[in-house]
């Protein structure tokens, strides 16, 4: 059976590093009116440890395939 959790994983693991440095080098691009909250930074962290997390999963799988003992 496929296993979506390493693809999905390194997929925000990208997106999330993307729109760290983007929220780190250009901040004032996704600020909230007047407010000071930077959302690209924010939202890259959260995915970040979504990613991370989707990692994680995946290699560590109690199912790996190891030949059965006959």
């Amino acid at each position: 059976m496929l296993d979506l959790r390493l693809p999905i994983g390194i997929y925000f693991a990208i997106n999330s590093a993307i729109l760290i440095l983007t929220g780190l080098f250009s901040p004032a691009a996704s600020q909230i009116g007047s407010s000071t909250i930077n959302l690209n930074f924010i939202w890259g962290i959260v995915m970040g440890v979504f990613g991370a997390f989707m990692l994680t999963l995946a290699l560590t799988d109690k199912k790996k395939k190891t030949p059965k003992p006959e």
